[in-house]
């Protein structure tokens, strides 16, 4: 069984590998566009395969887990929850407050390289216009919940879900257990599918690799080189801060949390996305961690819709590049505003690509940095968004591997 477990992630990541080679190379040679049309597809199948099964997994197995737990538990999770996620966003925050003004200083921009990389990024970046906070917040609950689920709305659909679980529990136990019944047959069959398309994964794996890398080539040089891989360096180390966390704070193996999060993890750095991964980290918490129902149908959920640990470093790194590209001198007050500010900010970002950068932009002027800086960051984006999502994910699932194996202890409630 191990084996059967194990195999999959390791060709996954050989797959990732010789992709990534291949697609440099194919780039290099001047026949990337050529060979990504023929490839994408592969890749864009596959994910799309991975994301029909988010939403049926997600109501299901939600559905059974609170109608089965009453909300007192409930209301423990949630609370554990909401202690580790600001634990966490407030360790990396700090991490964040410290290195990243050293790494940064060493950054020299002269007005010309500045001109060049203002010029040759931001020209073609349209902003788009974001809900304001109060419409975001009415917004959280869908007078649609099946509008919500088409639009991949989850933080929407998981209060639906959690609140029609809730009323379920409180229905007479025959009819109850007619309607978890059918939700839990649901959600063991969406498990399978998981299962059959993640054997799938070197293949899927191998062609979102290849088409990444012969979009990128080796064109990432100079001044944005420099901060692409300053930013890539600061999301990476705190990835390994959630490794420690996790054999601090989990009562579990470590080993068996780093099998679980592998196919995850692979999944979010081909992807750039932390729901496209969630079938990926549920089936590791169930199967490779086996941690109680409460944490994988509810914990998971709710850090995937909510839990942006990228936060507690993007905010500040995007900041002292941006202060550097426009000539904007950061106090170090304001960095330890900027940290600070991100860490509360973090659970309100919407799901859309580059949302914290928009987020962001009415905090940068008020520190000096011009609204035009976000059309750089944005257009710098895509590996630091690799390297963020691959920290979400492995910080979604250590938190909840901390939050579930902590939860056997508690006794009922």
């Amino acid at each position: 069984m191990r084996s059967g477990q194990r195999n999959p992630a390791v060709l996954a990541l050989l797959a990732l590998i010789v992709g990534t080679a291949l697609g440099i190379v194919a780039s290099q040679m001047g026949s990337g566009d050529a060979a990504v049309r023929w490839i994408a597809p592969v890749g864009q199948i596959w994910v799309n395969a991975i994301r029909m099964t988010v939403i049926p997994l997600v109501v299901a197995a939600l559905i059974v887990a609170v109608a089965e737990t009453n909300a007192r538990a409930m209301g423990r999770i949630g609370t554990r929850a909401l202690i580790v996620f600001l634990a966490l966003l407030g360790v990396i925050a700090a991490m964040t407050s410290v290195l990243a003004p050293m790494l940064f200083a060493g950054l020299q921009l002269d007005a010309t390289a500045a001109d060049a990389v203002r010029g040759g990024v931001a020209t073609n970046t349209v902003l788009p216009t974001l809900p304001s906070f109060s419409s975001w917040l009415v917004s959280l609950v869908p007078s649609n919940p099946l509008a919500a689920a088409a639009d991949g709305a989850m933080l929407p659909l998981v209060i639906f879900t959690l609140a029609f679980g809730l009323a379920l529990g409180r229905v007479e136990h025959t009819r109850r257990d007619a309607v978890v019944g059918v939700f839990r047959g649901i959600s063991d069959a969406v498990s399978v599918l998981v299962a059959w398309i993640l054997r799938l994964a070197p293949l899927g794996v191998f062609a979102l690799a290849f088409v990444v890398a012969a979009r990128i080539g080796s064109d990432i040089v100079g001044a944005a080189g420099y901060y692409v891989v300053a930013y890539s360096a600061l999301l990476i180390v705190a990835t390994l801060m959630v490794y420690a966390a996790v054999l601090m704070f989990a009562r579990r193996p470590f080993v068996q949390f780093v099998r679980a999060v592998l196919p995850a993890q692979l999944v979010a750095v081909t992807t750039r996305s932390s729901m496209a991964a969630l079938p990926a980290m549920v089936a590791g918490a169930e199967a490779t961690l086996a941690l109680p129902k409460t944490a994988t149908s509810f914990a998971l959920p709710l850090a995937v819709s909510t839990f942006r640990l990228n936060q507690a470093v993007s905010w500040v790194a995007m900041a002292l590049f941006a202060a550097k590209l426009y000539g904007v001198e950061l106090e170090s007050s304001t960095v330890v505003t900027l940290a600070t500010t991100s860490v509360l900010m973090s659970f309100s970002v919407p799901g859309i690509p580059s949302a914290s950068l928009f987020v962001v932009a009415p905090f940068f002027t008020s520190i000096g940095i011009p609204a035009e800086a976000i059309g750089v960051l944005i257009a710098l984006d895509l590996v630091p968004d690799v390297f963020k999502t691959l920290l979400n994910v492995t910080g979604q699932l250590g938190a909840v591997t901390v939050i579930g194996s902590r939860e056997e202890t508690s006794g009922p409630a």
